[in-house]
Formats: structure tokens, sequence, C-alpha cells
């Protein structure tokens, strides 16, 4: 007796299933696959000597210390000489007089100032540089050239210069010079006392 053919729907229906599985098994081998490419990429850089990691990744094991900067130019040594004005009634020098540093790499200097007078003054710092053609190449990521301070009769303060010479300065430049003048920022507090200021006029 022959069979009655399956209704169209019911063949519809198994068809449609197959294919979901297919379609569910390809996937799953998809995500399998883009899982597993994680440690193999890794082991190929390691293979290879590539280091593309971030750098939370090329972190030292145990410490915090991320790796040294890839753009750091080693082949070169720029001297950073360091000077500071002192117009006024104020201590102000750098901590060291000179560093050398490689273009790229991170430095920091400090910078010590003491208020010798008996009185609040308000004052700020402006940088030079030389020669002029280093001004562009010369990048501070910290300075106490930001602000104005106001600072109390005979206090004193300690400020960090970081900084990176920009690899792209040019090469007949070997030596940059960072001068800091340091002056009082007038109306910003009030006068020396009228009888101090009597005290030191001229006198008969």
């Amino acid at each position: 007796m022959t069979p009655l053919p399956r209704e169209p729907d019911t063949a519809l229906r198994s068809d449609n299933l197959r294919m979901v599985g297919k379609l569910a098994v390809i996937a799953a081998l998809m995500f399998a696959f883009g899982y597993a490419l994680v440690p193999v990429y890794r082991a190929i850089c390691s293979a290879l000597g590539i280091n593309v990691l971030s750098v939370s990744e090329r972190a030292v094991p145990g410490t915090s210390k991320a790796a040294p900067n890839t753009q750091i130019d080693r082949s070169r040594t720029i001297t950073i000489e360091f000077d500071a004005n002192a117009r006024g009634p104020w201590d102000f020098k750098p901590a060291q007089s000179s560093l050398q540093v490689h273009p790229g790499e991170l430095a920091t200097v400090m910078y010590e100032f003491r208020n010798r007078q008996s009185r609040t003054m308000a004052a700020q710092a402006i940088p030079s540089y030389a020669p002029k053609q280093a001004t562009a190449h010369f990048n501070k990521l910290e300075c106490f050239c930001f602000n104005e301070y106001t600072l109390q009769p005979g206090e004193s303060k300690q400020w960090p210069v970081v900084f990176v010479i920009d690899p792209k300065l040019p090469k007949d430049v070997t030596t940059i010079t960072l001068s800091y003048t340091f002056f009082e920022v007038g109306g910003k507090v009030p006068a020396a006392p009228l009888a101090a200021a009597k005290t030191q006029g001229p006198q008969s």
C-alpha cells in the first residue's frame, strides 16, 4: 500500500527545525573560534617578539610600573639647564642646575621658593626657553607656572615641573635652557603695613 504524502506544513516545519539546528551549530563554532583566537594571537606575538599588548597588560607582574615608552629616542641625549630669576624679596631656585634626558622620556625637576617678606604675597612664574626653536618641543605635563599662588610670610614651597622633550626636536639642538621669572602679582593681597613702609623710608 502506497504511504500517504506528508502534509506540506509538517514538511516545512521539519525543514525549518533542521536549518535552525545547523545555524546554531555554526554560531557555536564561530564563537569558539573567536574565543580561541585570543591565546593563539598572544602565542604568535610572543613567538615573533611582537609587543602589541595594552599598557596595563605590559605592566611588570607584581608591580604597577608600566613598560618603558617605546617612543623614547635613546640615540640622542639632550641637556636641560634650569635657571630662576628671583626679582623680589624671596628665594627662588631649581633643586638642580641641569639634567640629561632622551627625547620622549618623562622627566621631573623641582623648584624651591621661600617668601622672605613679613607679609602675605601673591605671585606667579613665567617660563622662557633658549634656544627659541625648542619652545614648541618642550611639553610640560605639570608646572607651577600654570597657577598663581598666595604665600604666607616666611612660607616655603617646592613645586615639580614634569616635562617631555618632543622627539621631533631639531637634531642640531643638544641643550635647552628652561628659565623661570617669579614675580609678585599686584593688587591680589594687601600692601605692606604703612608703619613698615615709613620705617623703610629715607632717613633725615
